[in-house]
C-alpha cells in the first residue's frame, strides 16, 4: 500500500503559488454555500440541504488531476469538485436548493433532484452526443448509497474497450482510452455490497478507474466501528493491492487535510490509472464534517466535545489556511480580505437566485390576480372568489403549488356558470398547468424524433422453403449480424463469452468477435447492470445478459434507481441506451419462475420492456433497438429456444415494432390479450374453443412498457364487446396493468357487455416441476374453462355450464 505518494510530475513550488489561492478562494465559496444551504432549508425556503463541507481540499486535489473526457460517478458531497472544474457556481448551487426548474438556471436537473446531485451534458439540444473528449464529464448522480459504484465500473470499461477494439469510431467519445472514471464515496457507504461488488469487478477487469473514499469516520450518526473491520477501508483491502505475481489495485492513503500530500496523490493516481490501466482507490482520511450529515439533525447529538473540538482544529479549510501563511504564499490580512469577498459573493449569489427563482412565479401571481378579479365581478359567488384572489395577494413568495391549488378551487365557485371571464380564465389556468407539469414530467423517455416508437416496422421475409430451424439459430445468426454491423457493441454476462450463453444464442461468436465484444463475467448482476449504463453513456452500445430473469432482482436497484430515471432525472441530457437481455417464463420452481413482470413494469418506467412470443420476435427488437438510442429490457421465452420456427432471410434487417401488439388470431366473440411463453398456451386453447362454439380473438401484447400506443386492442372490443387478459404473473400485476391500459386508458369500458377479467398465476411462487407449474399458472384446461365461463354468464343457453 502506497502511504507517501510522490507524483510522476513533480509539481514546482511556483506552480503551487499560482493554483494556491485560486484553490482556496473555491473552498472558501464552497464552505460558505454550504453554511447558507443549511440555514436557507432552516428557514424553509429549500426543503433539505446535504453539503460538502468538510472535503474541500480533496476534491479541489481530484479536480487539478481530471482531464478532459474523464468521467465521474460520485454522490452528494462533490460540490467543491464541480466548482472547481467550472460546473457549478454559488448562483446555480442556490438554484438547486430552490429547484429552479430552468435548466440554464439549475443545469443539474432542473429541480428535479436535491442538490448536491451533479451532471454535465452529454447531449445537444437535437438529441446527438456531444464531443465528451472535448468537455470534463460528470454522469448524473443518484443518492442510494454506493449506488453510483455499478456505472463506474463502466464508464472506466469503456476506455478498455476503445483503446482495445478496432473498427469503433471514437469520434466524440475517446482518445484512444486514455480517459479515466473517477468515483466517489463516503467511508460508510464502502459497506454496501454494490461498492465491494464494483471493486472487485474493475480489479478483475483491469480497467482506468480512482475510487475516492471521503473518510470522516461516521456514517450519518453511526461511527465507523459498526461499518467497518478494523474501522479503517484500506486495511481491509490490502488483499486487493497488486504486486509483482498478481494484478489488483494500487491504493493510496493520504490525509484529507494535507494540501501537498493530495496533490501528489491525485497526480501519482491519475498516471497510473490513465497509461497502465490499473484501478486505484484512493483512502481520504482525516475528514470532517462540520454540520453533521444533513439538514435533518446536528453533529452535536451524537460527536463527543472532543471530536468536536478535533474536527475544528482540522477543519481541511482551516488547515489550508495555516498552511498557506506557514509557506508565506499570503498574509492573514490578505486571505482576511479574500474570506470577507466571498462571502459577499456567495450572499450576493444566494439573494439574486431566490429573486430569479420567484420572478416568474410572481408574473404567474400578477396575472392570477388579474383573472380572479375579473372572474369575481362575472360571478354570483364573488364573495368567495375574492377571499382566494386576496389570500393570493397576502402570499408574498409564492410556489407554484399555491398558484395552482388557488385557481383550481376558484373554479368551484363557478361551477354551471358561463362568462367571457371564466373562459379567459379557464384557457389561462390550462396554459399553466400545461407549462408546469411538462417541467416536472417530461423525457422520461427519449423525447427526440429518434424515439424507438417511430422506428418504421420491417416484416421478416422467407424463401420459398425456408429452412425451419431451433429458435436459438435465429438469434445467433441475427447477433452475428448485428455485431458485424455495429462494432460498437458487445454482450457479456455470466456464460455469454465462451459457452454462447445458457441457450447457445451467441455460439461461437466470442471466437468470430474476440473476448472484449462477447464476453464472459463473474456472478454481480448489479455490476453487470452498471457495466451496461456506464458503456453506453460513453457512446458504446452494449447488451448486458442476465442469464435468468429472477436473477435480476440482485440488479433491480441499479435499473430502477439509475438507468430507468436517467434521462428523467437530467431532463434529456444525458442517456444510456443499454439492452438487458435474459429469459424467463413458465419456468419451474420458486427460483426460478420468471414472473416478477408486475415489479418490472413499475420499477422500470422509463425503459421498454418487451416480452417477445418467440425468437423471431425477439430478433426483431434487437435489431430495432440498436437503431435507436434509449434503454431496454428484453425477456425471451425460456422454453422457445428449441422450438422450431422458420429462418427469415433478412435477418439484422427485419425490425419489430416497439409499442404495438399483434393481433394473432382473430375472433368475433372475446378479446384475450397475453404475451410471452403463456400466449403460445392461449394460442392452442383457442383452437380448442372453436369446437364448442367459441371465436377468441387473441392479441399479443409483445411490448409492456409501452403498451398498444396505437389503440390497436379497443378496436377488437368493440367488434367483441368482452376482455380477457391472462398472464403468469401473480394477482394485480401485469394483468392489472394491462387491464386498466385497456378499460381506463383506452376506453374499453364503454364497449364491455361483460366484466373484464384477468387470469392469472397463483399469488404464491410457482412449485417445482410440472405438476407445479400446472397448479401454478395458468394451464390449458384454466384458460378453457374461465372463457367458456364468460361466455356462459353472457349466453347460457347456448353455453350451458361447465363445471
Amino acid at each position: 500500500m502506497n502511504t507517501d505518494p510522490k507524483t510522476s510530475n513533480e509539481i514546482s513550488f511556483d506552480d503551487f503559488k499560482n493554483q494556491i489561492l485560486s484553490d482556496y478562494k473555491v473552498a472558501l465559496i464552497s464552505r460558505e454555500c454550504s453554511l447558507l444551504g443549511r440555514r436557507e432549508v432552516l428557514t424553509g425556503k429549500a426543503k433539505f440541504g446535504i453539503f460538502g463541507d468538510g472535503k474541500e481540499l480533496p476534491q479541489l486535489a481530484m479536480a487539478r488531476a481530471f482531464q478532459n473526457g474523464d468521467f465521474r460517478s460520485g454522490y452528494y458531497r462533490d460540490q467543491t469538485f464541480m466548482m472547481a472544474l467550472g460546473h457549478l457556481n454559488a448562483k446555480m448551487f442556490f438554484h438547486g436548493l430552490y429547484a429552479t426548474t430552468d435548466l440554464e438556471k439549475e443545469p443539474m436537473s432542473a429541480g428535479r433532484q436535491m442538490g448536491g446531485h451533479f451532471v454535465t451534458h452529454s447531449i445537444n439540444e437535437d438529441g446527438t452526443w456531444k464531443n465528451l473528449t472535448a468537455q470534463t464529464n460528470s454522469s448524473a448522480d443518484i443518492s442510494c448509497t454506493a449506488g453510483q459504484m455499478p456505472r463506474l465500473v463502466g464508464l472506466a470499461q469503456a476506455s478498455k474497450i476503445y483503446r482495445n477494439v478496432a473498427g469503433i469510431d471514437q469520434t466524440n467519445f475517446s482518445n484512444n482510452g486514455n480517459e479515466v472514471a473517477w468515483g466517489t464515496i463516503g467511508n460508510a457507504s464502502t459497506s454496501e455490497g454494490h461498492f465491494f461488488e464494483a471493486l472487485n469487478a474493475a480489479g478483475v477487469m483491469q480497467v482506468p478507474m480512482i475510487i475516492s473514499v471521503w473518510d470522516d469516520a461516521y456514517g450519518i450518526s453511526v461511527p465507523a466501528e459498526y461499518h467497518t473491520t478494523k474501522s479503517d477501508i484500506s486495511e481491509v483491502l490490502k488483499g486487493f493491492q497488486r504486486d509483482e505475481d498478481a494484478n489488483g489495485y494500487e491504493i493510496i492513503k493520504v490525509k484529507g487535510w494535507d494540501y501537498t500530500a493530495l496533490i501528489h496523490a491525485y497526480e501519482n493516481a491519475s498516471d497510473i490509472a490513465r497509461e497502465e490501466h490499473v484501478p486505484v482507490l484512493i483512502h481520504v482520511t482525516e475528514l470532517t464534517q462540520p454540520q453533521g450529515h444533513s439538514t435533518s439533525g446536528s453533529h452535536e447529538r451524537y460527536k463527543s466535545a472532543e471530536r468536536l473540538e478535533w474536527e475544528k482544529e482540522n477543519d481541511c479549510n482551516k488547515r489550508f489556511r495555516e498552511w498557506i501563511i506557514e509557506n508565506n504564499i499570503a498574509d492573514d490580512a490578505a486571505l482576511k480580505a479574500l474570506e470577507k469577498q466571498c462571502k459577499i459573493d456567495v450572499r450576493n449569489a444566494k439573494k439574486e437566485a431566490w429573486a430569479e427563482f420567484l420572478a416568474p412565479i410572481i408574473q404567474n401571481k400578477k396575472e392570477l390576480v388579474a383573472h380572479l378579479d375579473q372572474l369575481a365581478n362575472a360571478s354570483a359567488n364573488k364573495v368567495f372568489i375574492n377571499k382566494i384572489k386576496n389570500d393570493l395577494i397576502a402570499i408574498d413568495e409564492p410556489i407554484k403549488k399555491d398558484i395552482a391549488s388557488m385557481a383550481r378551487k376558484a373554479l368551484r365557485y363557478v361551477i354551471g356558470e358561463n362568462s367571457t371571464a371564466k373562459t379567459n380564465f379557464n384557457t389561462w389556468l390550462d396554459g399553466f398547468m400545461l407549462e408546469s407539469q411538462e417541467k416536472y414530467s417530461s423525457d422520461l423517455h427519449n423525447s427526440f424524433v429518434t424515439n424507438a416508437t417511430t422506428v418504421t416496422p420491417i416484416a421478416p421475409t422467407y424463401d420459398e422453403n425456408a429452412e425451419e430451424v431451433d429458435g436459438r439459430v435465429i438469434l445467433r445468426d441475427n447477433f452475428d449480424q448485428l455485431f458485424s454491423k455495429y462494432p460498437n457493441t458487445m454482450v457479456f454476462g455470466e456464460d455469454a463469452g465462451k459457452i454462447g450463453d445458457v441457450n447457445q444464442g451467441l455460439e461461437g461468436l466470442q471466437s468470430k468477435y474476440g473476448n472484449l465484444r462477447i464476453s464472459d463475467t463473474g456472478i454481480r448482476e448489479a455490476t453487470i447492470v452498471g457495466q451496461g449504463i456506464g458503456l453506453a453513456m460513453r457512446g458504446l452500445r452494449p447488451i448486458a445478459e442476465i442469464q435468468y430473469l429472477d436473477y435480476i432482482l440482485y440488479g433491480l436497484q441499479t435499473l430502477s434507481d439509475d438507468l430507468a430515471t436517467l434521462s428523467y432525472r437530467t431532463v434529456g441530457k444525458q442517456i444510456a441506451p443499454l439492452i438487458i437481455r435474459t429469459r424467463g417464463h413458465r419456468l419451474e420452481g420458486i427460483w426460478h419462475s420468471g414472473s416478477q413482470m408486475g415489479g418490472l413494469i413499475h420499477l422500470l418506467r422509463g425503459m421498454y420492456i418487451l416480452t417477445p412470443r418467440n425468437m423471431t420476435q425477439a430478433a426483431g427488437f434487437y435489431n430495432t433497438l440498436l437503431e435507436t438510442n434509449e434503454p431496454a429490457l428484453v425477456i425471451e421465452s425460456l422454453n422457445g429456444y428449441r422450438l422450431k420456427e422458420k429462418k427469415p432471410n433478412n435477418l439484422g434487417k427485419y425490425k419489430t415494432p416497439i409499442g404495438v401488439v399483434e393481433t394473432i388470431k382473430e375472433g368475433k366473440d372475446i378479446t384475450v390479450v397475453s404475451y410471452g411463453s403463456t400466449l403460445r398456451i392461449v394460442e392452442k386453447v383457442a383452437k380448442e374453443l372453436v369446437a364448442v362454439g367459441i371465436d377468441v380473438e387473441l392479441i399479443d401484447a409483445q411490448s409492456l412498457l409501452p403498451f398498444d400506443i396505437n389503440h390497436d386492442t379497443i378496436q377488437s372490443v368493440k367488434k367483441t364487446n368482452r376482455l380477457l387478459v391472462i398472464d403468469e404473473d401473480v394477482p394485480g400485476g401485469c394483468s392489472a396493468y394491462l387491464t386498466q391500459e385497456i378499460v381506463e386508458k383506452q376506453g374499453a369500458y364503454q364497449y364491455l357487455d361483460s366484466a373484464p377479467q384477468t387470469l392469472t398465476a397463483k399469488a404464491h411462487r410457482p412449485a417445482y416441476a410440472t405438476d407445479g407449474d400446472y397448479f401454478s399458472k395458468p394451464n390449458e384446461e384454466d384458460i378453457f374453462e374461465k372463457i367458456y365461463s364468460i361466455m356462459h354468464e353472457a349466453n347460457p343457453t347456448n353455453f350451458p355450464k361447465l363445471r
